[in-house]
């Protein structure tokens, strides 16, 4: 598996290598040693996540706070996402600055968005369904939102049209005035 640092070097994408043939195909999504020695760290998942989402569905820009704060590990299984990181922690010279990536079930790709990211994405095919793996359990009451499209990250979602949200989402806080990291 291939690990590449992003633009935001503590986020990474994941390629995998896919072995396949006119039977269909195999590749291992996750091992545990590569995937830590790739980012440095000793990294444990607890939950297992699976979303799935119509066309122009946008959720985020979500985080947890310590102590229940979580790294997450994101792929597509079917369809195509545009998913983005953003840096919430305020001590790192990349705070307020976003990353974004195109997954998809076809290229297998994951990204890796560490503890300290504000992470969100939008449906681009017609559904698709989203895995990803937690380094914490889902606690709400550490839970915050980021509006997706708060002016200060300018974040470039590349939509057409006006997203579907859920009422969570509509009611996001804007950057300047959200809970972060220190």
């Amino acid at each position: 598996m291939k690990a590449t640092p992003l633009a935001i070097p503590d986020v990474f994408l994941f390629e995998p290598k896919v072995f396949g043939d006119e039977r269909g195909f195999f590749f291992e999504s996750f091992t545990q040693r590569a995937f830590n020695e790739a980012i440095g760290r000793e990294v444990n998942f607890v939950q297992d996540n699976h979303s799935k989402s119509q066309k122009n569905v946008l959720r985020g820009l979500h985080y947890q706070l310590p102590p229940k704060a979580q790294g997450k590990l994101v792929r597509v299984v079917q369809g195509e996402v545009f998913d983005i990181a953003v840096d919430i922690r305020k001590s790192s010279p990349t705070y307020g600055k976003w990353v974004g990536e195109i997954l998809s079930g076809e290229d297998k790709k994951q990204l890796w968005i560490p503890e300290g990211f504000a992470h969100g994405f939008v449906t681009l095919s017609e559904t698709a369904e989203f895995l990803y793996k937690t380094t914490n359990y889902y606690a709400p009451e550490y839970e915050r939102c980021i509006i997706w499209n708060d002016p200060t990250i300018n974040a470039e979602w590349n939509i057409q049209d006006e997203p579907t949200l859920a009422a969570k989402d509509q009611q996001g806080m804007l950057f300047e005035n959200a809970e972060v990291f220190a």
